[in-house]
């Protein structure tokens, strides 16, 4: 049987929760209620749209409603963890609502993800469940959930969105099908809603020590995410916001995301990827009025609009761009070409947020990361020994606040490390502030590599490569990258008498474990020895300075 969560989780100390409530971050209300009231409100308006499939706040409410019953039918109860591996579709929408609804507990995992991560995230989370699609890009997602299923203790239920449901696998399409009594299905569930100080999401960390931490997100503080996010990004009832990052991120999830937007009454829409092609076809079918992009993505849209017009984007309002540092330079372009207002986003799963303003002037818009969206969000730059830096110059980034957690899952060890003793999280983010006080991002003091948006673990891809038995030494490091920001480079001294370890080598034998492809390296070089540090170290940052200048040697 599965612990209780709450004894892996950190709570916010008992003075600044009630700071909390009086301040009205916290509402008191589960997510699910306060999306039955957003139904409640406008039951006939479009809340969904995935390709042909359009359901009203009412349909889509009460197809929650019946997905919840029915997953407390097959056993499941309230605090039970399932991971949820699902693609852009109304089915991840229709899911995560049941499980606010129910009490259950979704673990939002990614697409990408394969064994290596999957397994660890099942374990220690004590997931009871896994929904997956049946193939995605010739992967069978299916095949892997009940693998897994064998290496765990408890009861194991497969849930596929797909056409090849397998001996075994619940068809989870069937799962989220309209219920034959609605009323009686919403009684069950507003008898036994969850507390609102409950978790009601698991969050994965892009942290630097091995594979993701768990991120534990409450009602309150998730519902305080979306809801703020919507007000500062201007989304309300007539917002039509498009879905093209994978939902499972915190960025397309409630930075105002698919939560921000039906908590406010406005309509979603679904969407595979953001490929140019047809996410521009979409905006213009839809009306779209935000959307989320990283800066890759944006980098493409604007390749596509120069070469095609951007005729079809004149619905959109606002363009979120995060996940990663925007280059002014493209920041810049934004407005002229497609012909919308650019809103910097930079925040973290782990709790703070900033944003610029939509009326903020075109150089702050442009050259800076925007500001707290929350006026008790707290923020310090600090020196290495935690000292505040003077004003203007680059510090590391320290945070507390009504929606930034106090610690990560089950991880008393590395929350030593990644929080004080009076709860600043440590966010790795090396930032100046502007005298407006706006954040400027200037790099990271986190051995991390930032792949277009997805966060890689330097130290889980050398502990993998460490494997091989033909390397001595290993280090992983950011290489530059114009399209994605940085790419994953391997520095490796080999064992005696072998120089020609190749890429592919190193490739096939981490995707023989199960790693995500995101992940795996893109660049090798083999040296006779790694740089060091005075105290014996390697010395990455002269890597980081070695890729980069190889890098602007290759292009010149």
């Amino acid at each position: 049987m599965a612990a209780p969560i709450s004894e892996g989780t950190v709570p916010w100390p008992d003075a600044d929760a009630a700071r909390y409530v009086a301040a009205g971050y916290w509402a008191g209300r589960p997510l699910g209620d306060l999306l039955r009231e957003s139904a409640e409100r406008s039951p006939d308006v479009t809340a969904l749209v995935d390709g042909e499939l359009r359901l009203t706040y009412a349909e889509l409410a009460d197809r929650a409603d019946a997905t919840a019953a029915r997953l407390l039918d097959l056993g499941l109860a309230a605090g039970d963890r399932i991971l949820v591996q699902l693609p852009n579709g109304w089915e991840f929408t229709v899911l995560t609502w049941a499980c606010l609804r129910a009490g259950i507990v979704p673990v939002m995992a990614l697409p990408a993800h394969r064994r290596l991560e999957l397994a660890y995230l099942a374990a220690h989370s004590e997931a009871a469940a896994i929904a997956v699609p049946d193939r995605l890009r010739d992967f069978d997602h299916q095949a892997l959930a009940h693998e897994l299923g064998k290496e765990l203790p408890g009861p194991w239920h497969v849930l596929v969105a797909g056409e090849e449901i397998a001996a075994g696998s619940l068809d989870l399409r069937a799962l989220c099908a309209p219920g034959e009594d609605p009323a009686a299905d919403r009684a069950r569930l507003d008898a036994a809603a969850p507390g609102s100080r409950d978790v009601a999401v698991f969050l994965l960390s892009g942290g630097t020590t091995g594979l993701p931490k768990l991120i534990a997100r409450t009602h309150d503080d998730y519902a305080c995410n979306a809801r703020v996010s919507a007000e500062v990004s201007g989304v309300d009832a007539d917002t039509v916001y498009l879905v093209g990052l994978p939902a499972g991120h915190n960025f397309p999830l409630a930075c105002p995301g698919i939560l921000g937007t039906l908590l406010a009454g406005g309509r979603v829409v679904m969407l595979p990827s953001p490929e140019p092609v047809r996410a521009f076809a979409t905006v213009a079918a839809e009306g779209v009025t935000h959307t989320a992009v990283v800066p890759a993505v944006a980098g493409r849209w604007l390749e596509h609009a120069e070469r095609h017009g951007a005729q079809e984007m004149s619905s959109l309002r606002v363009l979120q761009v995060g996940g990663s540092r925007l280059a002014d330079e493209l920041a810049r372009r934004i407005r002229p070409v497609l012909g919308t207002t650019l809103q910097q986003v930079f925040g973290m799963a782990e709790g703070l947020l900033n944003y610029t303003r939509l009326d903020d002037p075109e150089d702050v818009i442009c050259t800076t990361q925007g500001r707290p969206m929350c006026p008790d969000d707290e923020v310090r730059l600090v020196d290495e020994l935690d000292r505040d830096v003077p004003g203007g110059e680059p510090g590391s980034l320290l945070t507390r606040g009504p929606y930034t957690p106090r610690g990560y899952y089950r991880a008393p060890e590395h929350n030593k490390r990644a929080f004080t003793a009076d709860g600043w999280y440590r966010s790795g983010d090396i930032c100046r502030l502007t005298p407006e006080g706006n954040l400027v991002v200037e790099g990271r003091d986190k051995d991390m590599i930032n792949r277009g948006g997805e966060k890689v673990s330097a130290e889980e891809i050398e502990n993998l490569v460490y494997r091989l038995t033909d390397v001595s030494q290993v280090a992983a490091v950011a290489m530059p990258d114009p399209e994605l920001g940085e790419r994953v480079c391997l520095y490796v001294v080999t064992g005696p008498g072998r120089r020609d370890l190749t890429l592919d080598e190193i490739r096939a034998a981490l995707e023989e474990v199960g790693v995500a492809r995101f992940k795996l390296p893109e660049h090798l070089v083999v040296v006779e020895e790694l740089a060091s540090t005075k105290v014996g170290k390697i010395d990455k940052k002269a890597l980081r300075a070695d890729i980069a200048s190889r890098v602007v040697g290759s292009t010149a």
